[in-house]
């Protein structure tokens, strides 16, 4: 960033760094610890899919990379695509190494400016939803925790509680105005 770029208030773009989706299976157990939120096993991948016979192919190799298992396919509200990924809950690394691959492959296949985000589900004893969500552009993590979905409330104060807990395992966003809610995300 130059001179000019300051003085204008230019900021550099932060890069995305994928590799941090393998400090997930540290933060889930940490949350298993410290918070008794255990994973759900399913992950996803958001993105503004493109129409079109590249995507099918694309979702042909992405299948092949995950040893046969065809992603499941859902479109949101917002004309997001969501890539679901699932795995034993066990089995966390198998489930990050999976997504880590969808997401390389979505980028070298040019979709790269329309992924949003990379989701894994965690649920706590008593039945409470909680999303670790990667953005993409950003290069960092923040906590999602719905609280009733069909009213749109969050649980605020699990989500200030994780990010305590998990700021030593993951980059957390320091602007929480970009924690945006990721309603009916897969295994939240």
């Amino acid at each position: 960033m130059g001179f000019l770029d300051s003085i204008l208030g230019r900021s550099k773009r932060v890069e995305p760094n994928l590799d941090a989706l393998f400090a997930l299976p540290t933060a889930a157990l940490t949350l298993e610890a410290s918070a008794q939120m255990h994973p759900t096993g399913v992950g996803a991948v958001c993105f503004r899919q493109a129409e079109g016979g590249p995507f099918a192919r694309l979702k042909q190799e992405i299948t092949q990379l995950l040893g046969g298992s065809e992603p499941e396919e859902f479109q949101d509200d917002y004309g997001y695509t969501w890539l679901i990924v699932r795995r034993a809950p066990d089995d966390m690394t198998s489930l990050c190494t999976d997504l880590h691959s969808v997401n390389s492959s979505l980028e070298a296949a040019g979709f790269g400016p329309s992924l949003l985000c990379t989701t894994i589900g965690l649920r706590s004893d008593d039945g409470r939803g909680l999303a670790l969500v990667y953005l993409y552009k950003r290069g960092t993590f923040y906590p999602f925790a719905p609280a009733d979905s069909k009213a749109q409330r969050r649980d605020n104060a699990l989500e200030l509680q994780v990010r305590a807990l998990v700021s030593g395992d993951l980059a957390i966003e320091e602007d929480v105005s970009r924690w945006f809610p990721v309603w009916g995300a897969p295994g939240v």
